[in-house]
């Protein structure tokens, strides 16, 4: 049962959203993973539940 991890879930004010910075290709076909980086992410620490394997 996870109810005290959904609530607590529930509880958490969010954060403003990250942005995402791409670098200028010349092409749509030019673009890597490396072109893409996401600025001021931040997040909450993680809510432990246990799982039945």
């Amino acid at each position: 049962n996870h109810v005290d991890q959904v609530l607590e879930q529930l509880s958490r004010e969010p954060y403003p959203y990250p942005k995402i910075e791409i670098r200028k290709a010349d092409s749509l076909f030019d673009y890597q993973y490396e072109d893409f980086t996401i600025v001021d992410y931040r997040h909450h620490p993680t809510i432990k539940a246990p799982v039945a394997v």
